[in-house]
This record gives C-alpha cells, structure tokens and sequence, in this order.
C-alpha cells in the first residue's frame, strides 16, 4: 500500500512536469511590423523571420507617414470612417477599407483602401494603407501590444528583410 502511494505521488510530479514543459512550448511569438517607407513595403515579422512582405502605399510628402516605433492599440473590423464633419459607414465607398490597425501614434493606422490603384505610391494621409485582401491576411496575425516599425531610410537591416 505505501509503495502504491509512493507511486501515485511521482506519478502526479510527472504528470505536473509533463504539463510544465508542454505550456513551454506556448510562448506566443515576438512579432513586430516593419514598413519602409522609401521602398512602400510592409514585413510582418515574427521571431525574427520574415513571415510576409505586402505592397503599401504611405503618407503623400505633403501628409507623411510618422517616423518611429509605434505599438498597436486597437484592431477594428468593417471600422467606420470619421473626417470633421464626414462619416462613412463600412463599405466599398469607405477609404479606410476592410481593416482598421490603430497605432499608439494618434489618428495614424494600417488600415485598408478603395483605392487599390494607390498602392506602392505615396499617396495617405499619412496612415499606411494596404490593399483590402492584404489587410485582411495581416489582422489575423497582428494583436495588440505588437510592435510597429516605420522607417524613413534604407538600412542594412531594413535591406535584409525586403530580400525575397
């Protein structure tokens, strides 16, 4: 009988052990987003390899994309579209398309188009924008907290990623 014990107990240690190590494997992933603005491209990168490169356009020289590390603060499906004195309800007609990224930058986002002839040019007001399929693919992974990357200049690092 007290061996039966003795063996329930390192049989529940295991078993605690067993769990331990399989929430290990849980750890959600580093996932950043990189846009570089001069090649109006966009990586979505998670545990340092690139996951996905997407066409964007950016800010127009007279409204430009803000330069820095942003976080993102808000995911909004079929989001409304809000100008002084203007709403546009979800739909073809709305220019923020399908998809609203909110960042930690105020009134800046990723967000979709109806515009998709405006992609890879400079042409936002500021906001990055992505043709609406792309915005989709790219909402499914992002979340909030996750870290947003615009850069003004080519690096080697920002050279690196854009290599597909």
């Amino acid at each position: 009988m007290r061996n039966t014990r003795i063996t329930g107990a390192a049989l529940a240690a295991v078993l605690v052990l067993c769990a331990n190590a399989a929430h290990a494997g849980d750890v959600p992933p580093v996932r950043r987003i990189v846009v570089s603005i001069p090649d109006r491209k966009l990586a979505l990168v998670e545990n340092d390899a690139v996951v996905r490169v997407f066409d964007v356009a950016v800010g127009a020289p007279e409204s430009p994309s803000p330069v820095g590390t942003f976080t993102i603060v808000s995911r909004v499906t079929n989001p409304a579209y809000y100008h002084p004195g203007k709403v546009i309800a979800p739909g073809a007609t709305n220019p923020i398309g399908t998809r609203w990224i909110g960042l930690s930058e105020k009134g800046f986002g990723i967000h979709g188009t109806d515009d998709p002839k405006s992609i890879g040019h400079a042409r936002s007001h500021g906001c990055i924008r992505l043709r609406n399929h792309d915005v989709e693919k790219l909402f499914e992974h992002v979340r909030g907290g996750d870290l947003v990357e615009l850069h003004a200049e080519r690096t080697p690092e920002i050279d690196a990623l854009f290599k597909m």
